[in-house]
C-alpha cells in the first residue's frame, strides 16, 4: 500500500511540474499548485518495514477537489488555490484525452499532498490508479471552467458533451426522413481493455 501511495503522489507530482511549466509563463496566472514529494523509507528491523516521509504542511488544511459529488467546498470554488487545482485537474484530463484524472487535491495553500489518481482503463500507460473510474465521470459532469482554464485554452467539457448530444439527435432525424429506412442496431459501447501492469 505505501509503495502504491508513493507512486500515485509522485506520478501526480510529475504532471504538476509540466502544468507549472505551461502555466507560470502566462501573464496574470501567478503561483501554481505544487504536489510535494513523498519518500519511501525501508526499515527492515521494524514490525512495519515500510513507511513514507514527506514535508510537514503547517496551516489550514483544505480539500480542494471532491471525492464525492455531493460534497460542496466553497474554498475550492472561491479561493485562488481551489480554482487552480480544478484547472490542474482539467489540464491533466485534457492532456491524457480523458484517460487520467488527479483527484483528492488537498493541502495548505498551494502545497498539496495525499492526492489520488483515477484511470479510465486499468494499466493506462502501465499505471495503476487508486481511485474509481466514476471519479472521471463525476469530474466531467461537475467541472465548471474558471479564468485559469481559459488562460490555458482548455476546452469546456460541457460544450463537448452538448455537441455530442446534438450530433446524435441530427443523425436520428436524417434517418427517419429518408425514404428507405433501415433498422439499425446500435453498436455496443466498447469496454476499456485491461492491461497487465507489472509491479516491482
Amino acid at each position: 500500500f505505501v509503495i502504491q501511495e508513493c507512486y500515485v503522489q509522485n506520478t501526480a507530482r510529475e504532471y504538476a511540474k509540466i502544468y507549472a511549466a505551461e502555466a507560470e509563463p502566462l501573464e496574470g496566472f501567478g503561483e501554481v499548485p505544487e504536489i510535494i514529494p513523498i519518500f519511501l523509507v525501508h526499515r527492515p528491523a521494524n514490525n512495519i518495514p515500510y513507511a513514507t516521509v514527506e514535508e510537514e504542511l503547517v496551516g489550514e488544511f483544505v480539500k480542494y477537489s471532491v471525492r464525492d459529488g455531493k460534497e460542496v467546498n466553497f474554498l475550492r470554488r472561491d479561493s485562488e488555490a481551489g480554482q487552480k487545482c480544478c484547472t490542474f485537474q482539467h489540464w491533466v484530463y485534457e492532456k491524457t484525452n480523458g484517460s487520467l484524472l488527479v483527484t483528492d487535491l488537498q493541502g495548505v495553500g498551494m502545497k498539496l499532498t495525499d492526492v489520488g489518481i483515477a484511470t479510465l482503463a486499468k494499466g493506462y500507460k502501465g499505471f495503476k490508479g487508486n481511485c474509481s473510474i466514476s471519479f472521471i465521470e463525476q469530474f466531467r459532469a461537475l467541472h465548471q471552467c474558471n479564468k485559469y482554464c481559459e488562460m490555458l485554452g482548455l476546452k469546456s467539457l460541457r460544450t463537448a458533451h452538448h455537441k455530442q448530444r446534438r450530433a446524435t439527435s441530427v443523425k436520428s432525424k436524417t434517418l427517419t426522413n429518408s425514404s428507405t429506412i433501415k433498422k439499425t442496431v446500435p453498436k455496443k459501447a466498447r469496454e476499456p481493455r485491461d492491461f497487465i501492469s507489472s509491479e516491482h
